[in-house]
């Protein structure tokens, strides 16, 4: 039977036949793109901000599913609120040991955090892990999900190149997790945690998201995590040991940390 024939039986205009609407996920993967760039810019933007935003650009959103796709994200606003990194019930949370603390030295105080990177199609989870006097990035790790595992494998890295006094991290599970807090106490390593959705208690490592995200990951869209782990090595690499830091009178961090 003719599909033109076909069509009028069932009362479609055949145009209809050909029609194929944007999937869902291709939908969602666009707007957790243009969720996390405006994050970028705007981290204090919360749920109903970033609604009306993606409302005056022309989507048609409502702020529940813009809450769960910045769920997704693992972003949260950075002011005083519940954050969406939780840890786990039976995990011990540490308080914060540096409000007022003059951060005078290298290794006197190491800091971590995770963020999206963003690929062609999708998202993998950055860790790193931060000396905060001098900016260098002593390690990181790339993962598609948010397990602990990958954490513990950057700090066991940065460990074999120095000890930290303290060490700084939100209250995520990633963190709290035994295996994470284990390495540090049995180092003797004094454990810090930010107040509960003060984000700006880690403004180190948030700076360091914008500075990478800006200056690689939204120049770069990679097309996979072999592409995405190439390009942040030498992405680091640079970092380190080329770009010059204002806030350390234009030297470098492995300058200033000592580091070849």
């Amino acid at each position: 039977m003719p599909l033109a024939r076909q069509c009028a039986l069932v009362g479609w205009a055949r145009s209809t036949h050909y029609y194929q609407a944007a999937s869902a996920s291709a939908e969602n993967e666009e707007l957790l793109r243009r969720l996390d760039e405006q994050y970028t810019r705007t981290p204090f933007y919360g749920v109903r901000r970033m609604t009306v935003w993606l409302q005056q650009q022309g989507s048609t959103v409502n702020h529940q599913r813009v809450a769960r796709l910045l769920r997704q994200l693992g972003l949260a606003a950075v002011y005083p609120a519940p954050r969406t990194s939780q840890p786990h019930p039976r995990q011990q949370v540490y308080p914060y040991l540096l409000r007022g603390v003059a951060i005078e030295r290298v290794n006197q105080v190491w800091s971590t955090d995770i963020t999206d990177i963003r690929l062609r199609m999708g998202f993998v989870y950055l860790v790193a892990i931060m000396d905060w006097y001098s900016r260098y990035v002593l390690a990181w790790e790339l993962s598609n999900t948010l397990e602990n595992n990958f954490c513990v494998s950057a700090l066991e890295r940065a460990l074999r190149r120095a000890v930290p006094d303290i060490f700084n991290s939100d209250q995520g599970s990633q963190f709290t997790s035994r295996e994470f807090t284990g390495l540090l106490l049995s180092r003797q390593i004094r454990i810090s945690m930010d107040g509960k959705g003060r984000a700006f208690d880690n403004i180190f490592v948030e700076r360091l998201w914008r500075t990478v995200k800006y200056e690689e990951v939204y120049l770069h869209d990679s097309q996979g995590v072999v592409e995405a782990e190439q390009r942040l090595g030498a992405y680091w690499e640079f970092y380190n040991h080329e770009r010059p830091h204002q806030a350390l009178s234009y030297r470098t961090p492995a300058a200033v940390y000592g580091a070849p």
